[in-house]
């Protein structure tokens, strides 16, 4: 999910967890030589901003290209490998929308449904109300409902994680926390991230559908795209099969601890499921390629608002259903929703057309002035702009 990793820095980082795109490169950096090796010094120079391993794939028109830095496991030394799982964190939001959509497709529900309709009482109290927040608003953070994440001691905290990291929350808990607190502004008013939106957009998808949203994202998205190394957990705190290995700090003093077991029910259906570069590339290029939603449902979730508070992350940015829209360098747009939690931080970018994606994992807090991130997002910009405007 998306948050936490830099709670000192300003407050688009801090509900967002999200890295600036990178200015260009220095003199002293090294310069990409070759089409193959431009993957590999990216991600060597990812790996220099203090990050323990970093797995990338980038596809498009010339095939698929790989590259590796670092380790998996400090413990064992083993090498990070591209066909590692990890933690995708809030990556996961567009598979739920994703989900949603395809109900709304089937009438099953609407994207201007109140929350109320379908959670009678969940979101009530301290202001908030139900009646107010559409399944719309939810899944494009214009709800205002209060961001639990920011209340949660349990994944924000080396403190809170160690006591809680095998603690199994249910969906209500999370609301409650957030319910806690008054909105931060009336629905449909502004823009502000909150991973609450999406602990909600979860449950309604069980209560239309009587299954578990892990159930759904399993069933309509994970097995007809045969993503089979990708997971939905619900309580499993271990990542099974070969993986990268998390370490934070939580930004505190001290050594970085493993982060990797986790219960992830903790994050839930704002950011608990389990990929790998191949399994989100195949993902992003299906749905920007069409293989999920009809045209109408897609152009919803490619219909975006402005994201404000993250100008001084990505200038004119905008948020759509699950999906962000974030402008090239070359000139255009792509299509992103990135995810960070404690010790894994996901990127990816995919063209309007899903026909070139790229993905980078990074594991590890890197570097505390966010230049890991800034190498991340300079990486896609770079990739996708390799033929030019997309």
């Amino acid at each position: 999910m998306m948050t936490l990793r830099h709670l000192a820095s300003t407050a688009a980082l801090t509900a967002l967890g999200l890295g600036l795109i990178a200015p260009a490169a220095s003199a002293s950096e090294p310069a990409p030589t070759t089409f193959r090796g431009r993957l590999q010094d990216s991600v060597d120079a990812i790996h220099r901003t203090g990050t323990v391993g970093v797995v990338a794939q980038s596809t498009g028109p010339r095939g698929k290209r790989h590259a590796t830095a670092g380790v998996a496991d400090t413990g064992t030394g083993r090498a990070a490998d591209v066909r590692d799982r990890f933690r995708i964190a809030s990556t996961t939001k567009t598979f739920v929308a994703t989900v949603m959509l395809q109900l709304v497709a089937e009438g099953r529900v609407s994207l201007d449904d109140s929350v109320e309709r379908w959670l009678p009482g969940v979101v009530s109290g301290n202001g908030n109300d139900g009646g107010d927040v559409t399944v719309r608003q939810l899944l494009n953070h214009t709800s205002g409902l209060f961001n639990y994440t920011a209340d949660f001691p349990a994944i924000t905290s080396r403190e809170g994680f160690e006591a809680d990291r095998y603690t199994t929350w249910t969906d209500e808990q999370l609301v409650e926390i957030a319910m806690r607190h008054a909105p931060d502004f009336a629905p449909g008013a502004q823009w502000a991230y909150s991973n609450t939106n999406y602990i909600l957009a979860g449950m309604i998808i069980e209560k239309v559908t009587g299954r578990s949203w892990q159930q759904k994202v399993t069933r309509r998205v994970v097995r007809p795209l045969g993503l089979r190394d990708t997971l939905t957990p619900d309580a499993q705190s271990r990542i099974p099969g070969p993986h990268l290995r998390g370490y934070s700090g939580f930004g505190e003093p001290g050594p970085a601890i493993d982060v990797t077991d986790f219960n992830p029910t903790a994050a839930g259906a704002a950011g608990a499921m389990i990929s790998t570069t191949g399994d989100v590339s195949r993902f992003f290029a299906a749905l920007l390629g069409g293989r999920l939603l009809h045209p109408a449902q897609l152009a919803e979730m490619k219909t975006t608002v402005r994201a404000a508070e993250l100008d001084p992350v990505w200038p004119g940015a905008r948020y759509g259903l699950g999906l962000m829209e974030i402008p090239l360098s070359c000139g255009g747009v792509y299509y992103s929703h990135g995810g960070d939690l404690a010790g894994y931080t996901t990127r990816d970018g995919v063209s309007a057309d899903g026909r070139r994606v790229v993905v980078v994992e990074a594991t590890g807090d890197g570097a505390p002035d966010l230049s890991t991130e800034k190498a991340q997002n300079k990486l896609i910009d770079q990739e996708l702009c390799a033929d030019g405007k997309r």
